[in-house]
């Protein structure tokens, strides 16, 4: 029996173990070590930290963490939940059973990138999802932003102020109405609306656009917008309430709609995704929970 499971071990998720083993909590954190952004070389804006990879940024939180012993990590896929007694039953992949009073959620998202030949080479060496990660490694430079959704008219006017060489691509959908397209080719922006046939370069590093009508546009790097979903559906099946856009609901303390269960990090939708903003979502949850055990543990008064 331990106070809390957790479900995911990236920023959220190591954070809250961290904030909930100093509360002298037992913890368990299980995670499949199938992070999202094991692609990128460095992560960027947390401070003590701007440059660190991804790599080691999770084996010196984990050190961390683990140096308390209210703190317990083991690898593994979580599969299967059951609440029972006001209690919970996490079941592994392998069939390890662990029993926990809450539950963390903070398994992040999955990407599922565009279909073109090339962009998987190249994502996160050259093709970036974040321009706040990555955007000054790419400043002054020829630069591509692609993306199948309604952000795309933003994120060209955001993507200006790293580079004035900036291509966007509609990749064939109509993404951008026709008072967009006029609005940023007034301002240098060059829009194509062909679809891409592939990214052509070498090394992981991007050198030119080609489109399917053979338009051949020379780019150093650039934005990709994925699509995104949930890491894990246990949410789901624990029948916590889930918003417009896919994520788990809760309040600013991680507190889900089923009690006892909680998310933080890209799982409960914190916006934007980036290392420190998620592991901010992790310590805050953290709260919530050692907060409702205490109350729990006082009783009625």
């Amino acid at each position: 029996m331990i106070d809390c499971a957790i479900v995911g071990g990236g920023p959220a998720g190591l954070s809250a173990a961290l904030v909930l083993g100093r509360a002298r909590r037992s913890v368990l954190l299980l995670d499949d070590h199938k992070p999202r952004n094991a692609v990128t070389q460095a992560g960027h804006g947390y401070l003590t930290r701007d440059g660190v990879s991804p790599a080691e940024f999770r084996r010196l939180a984990r050190e961390e963490a683990e140096s308390y012993p209210t703190v317990r990590m083991r690898q593994g896929r979580v599969v299967t939940i059951e609440r029972y007694a006001g209690l919970f039953r996490l079941r592994t992949e392998s069939g390890h059973a662990v029993e926990a009073r809450t539950l963390l959620l903070a398994a992040g998202l999955k990407e599922q990138l565009p279909d073109v030949p090339g962009l998987r080479e190249m994502y996160g060496s050259s093709l970036f999802n974040c321009p706040y990660c990555d955007g000054w490694e790419l400043r002054d430079a020829p630069i591509v932003a692609v993306s199948t959704s309604s952000n795309l008219f933003q994120q060209a006017k955001l993507l200006l102020g790293w580079s004035r060489d900036v291509l966007v691509c509609t990749h064939g959908q109509g993404q951008l109405t026709a008072q967009q397209q006029q609005a940023l080719e007034a301002r240098g922006v060059k829009v194509s609306r062909t679809r891409i046939a592939a990214f052509e370069g070498s090394g992981g590093k991007l050198k030119a656009v080609r489109f399917e009508d053979g338009t051949l546009i020379a780019r150093s790097g650039g934005f990709i917008t994925p699509e995104a979903m949930l890491g894990t559906q246990l949410g789901a099946q624990l029948g916590c309430a889930h918003d417009a856009g896919g994520a788990v609901m809760v309040d600013p303390y991680g507190r889900t709609t089923v009690p006892g269960v909680y998310a933080a990090g890209d799982t409960a939708g914190t916006s934007p995704s980036q290392l420190v903003i998620a592991a901010a979502s992790g310590s805050r949850a953290a709260f919530g929970i050692s907060g409702d055990l205490a109350e729990a543990d006082f009783g009625p008064v």
